[in-house]
C-alpha cells in the first residue's frame, strides 16, 4: 500500500504537530507501507518528502496555491491512499493535529481571561485570510456527504466536530494520540541539568524538592499566568498537609518576561525557574516529579503523552484531549476549569506528597499506559482505517 501524508511545512523544529506527523509516517512505514510526504514548504534531503511550493514567494504557501500543486503532483503519481492534516476534500483521510479550526479560536480567545477581550478575539478571528480559509474549507469538508474519513486525535476533537459541524458521526474515527515511547535518555546531561536547576533555585538534594515541569511554547493558551497565581496559592498554604516543598520548572521557546513579573508581583520567584527551550523533554522528564499543563485548549498534547510514558503524574485540564488516555484522580489530576486558581493549587499541593507521587506512578505502570499512549497503536489503528477505505473502493 502506498500512502501520502500531507502537511504544510516539512520541519519538525516549527513544533508538535510537524513531529508528530514525522513520527506517524515512521511507525506507518515500520510496518510495511510505503509513505511520502508532500509539502508546501521545508528544508529536505530525504527521498520521501516532496516539497511541491518551494519556489512560492513566503515562509507559507497559500491554501489555493498548494492544492493546485498537490493536484497536479497527485495526477501524475499514484497512492492509494491520500493523508491529509489540512482541510483538502480530495484526501481519502483528514486528521487535522490542531482539532477543530472553530475550536481553536473560541478557546484561543477564552485564555485571555479577559470579557472584552475575548469578545474582541472572536470578531476579530477572521480578520486572518489564511485562517478563514482553512475554516470553511473545513466546514465545507464535514458537511460533504461522501468527504474525507475525519480521524480525529481525541474523544473532545470529535465532538467539537459534531457540535460545530454538524460531522456525521459515522464518517468520525476516534485514533488517540500516540508518541514514540522508548526515547533515549542522557543520564549525564539530565543530570547535568537537574544540578543546573537546583543550583539556581538555591536548593541541596538534601532539600527534597518536588519539581512540576510546564512545557509550552504558546504560555497563555498554556495556562502559565493561572499555573504561577495557583503557585502562590499553594505557598500561602505549605507546611500545612504538605511534606515537601513544590517548584515549577518552565520551560518552552517564547517571552517569559510578563510571566517573571507576575511571579515576582506575587513572591513566587524563588520558587520558578525559566530554562528557555529545551531539546530533549525525556531528559528533563526524567529528572523532574510531575508535569502540569493547564491548558485552555490542547487537542491532545504530546508533552502531557511523553510525561506519562516516562511514568510521571500529571495536571491538565478537561479541555486536553490527552485525558483520553489517563484516569483522573489514579494517574494524575484533570480539571474542570483551567482558570480556577485553588483547584491547580489543590493538585500541587496533592503532589507535594511522595506517596501520592508514588502510587500515581506506580499506576501508570500497573495499567500499562506506555504501551497505549505509542505511535505503534496509533499507526495500526490508522492502517485499519486505510484497508476499510480500500475495501469501500473496491481495491481490496
Amino acid at each position: 500500500m502506498k500512502v501520502a501524508i500531507i502537511i504544510e511545512r516539512a520541519n519538525i523544529a516549527l513544533g508538535g504537530a510537524e513531529r508528530s506527523v514525522f513520527e506517524m509516517a515512521a511507525a506507518i512505514s515500520a510496518l510495511g507501507l510505503e509513505v511520502d510526504i508532500l509539502a508546501a514548504k521545508g528544508q529536505t534531503n530525504a527521498r520521501n518528502i516532496h516539497i511541491l511550493c518551494q519556489n512560492t514567494p513566503g515562509k507559507r504557501a497559500c491554501y489555493f496555491t498548494f492544492a493546485k500543486a498537490l493536484k497536479k503532483y497527485l495526477s501524475q503519481n499514484h497512492y492509494d491512499i491520500i493523508h491529509s492534516v489540512l482541510p483538502f476534500d480530495f484526501a481519502d483521510v483528514y486528521q487535522p493535529r490542531g482539532g477543530t479550526y472553530t475550536e481553536s479560536i473560541l478557546r484561543n480567545a477564552a485564555s485571555y481571561q479577559n470579557k472584552f477581550l475575548e469578545s474582541y478575539k472572536k470578531l476579530t478571528a477572521f480578520a486572518n485570510f489564511r485562517r478563514t480559509v482553512l475554516l470553511r474549507a473545513e466546514r465545507k469538508l464535514c458537511k460533504e456527504p461522501n468527504g474525507p474519513i475525519i480521524v480525529a486525535l481525541s474523544q473532545y476533537v470529535a465532538e467539537r466536530f459534531k457540535q460545530h459541524y454538524g460531522a456525521d458521526a459515522e464518517r468520525i474515527v476516534l485514533i488517540p494520540n500516540g508518541v514514540k515511547i522508548n526515547k533515549r535518555i542522557d543520564t549525564g546531561e539530565a543530570e547535568k541539568l537537574r544540578t543546573q536547576i537546583l543550583a539556581q533555585l538555591a536548593l541541596k538534594e538534601a532539600d527534597n524538592p518536588v519539581f512540576f515541569l510546564f512545557v509550552a511554547n504558546n504560555f497563555r493558551l498554556k495556562g502559565l499566568a493561572v499555573l504561577i497565581k495557583a503557585m502562590s496559592a499553594y505557598s500561602g498554604t505549605a507546611g500545612h498537609n504538605t511534606d515537601r516543598q513544590a517548584y515549577l520548572i518552565v520551560a518552552g521557546n517564547a517571552r517569559a518576561h510578563k510571566y517573571r513579573r507576575l511571579a515576582k508581583k506575587l513572591n513566587v520567584h524563588r520558587k520558578i525557574i525559566f530554562l528557555g527551550p529545551i531539546r530533549h523533554i525525556q531528559n528533563a522528564l526524567s529528572i523532574i516529579d510531575v508535569a502540569v499543563l493547564p491548558t485552555f485548549y490542547d487537542p491532545s498534547s504530546r508533552y502531557i503523552l511523553e510525561a506519562l510514558a516516562a511514568g510521571k503524574p500529571v495536571i491538565t485540564t478537561k479541555f486536553n484531549g490527552a485525558t483520553d488516555l489517563f484516569v483522573n484522580n489514579r494517574h494524575g489530576k484533570v480539571l474542570d476549569a483551567p482558570e480556577d486558581v485553588p483547584a491547580l493549587a489543590e493538585a500541587i499541593s496533592y503532589f507535594t506528597n511522595t506517596n501520592n507521587i508514588r502510587k500515581a506512578s506506580e499506576a501508570i505502570v500497573t495499567d500499562n499506559l506506555k504501551e497505549k499512549i505509542s505511535i505503534s497503536r496509533v499507526a495500526k489503528q490508522l492502517i485499519s482505517v486505510y484497508e476499510s477505505i480500500l475495501q469501500r473502493k473496491g481495491q481490496k
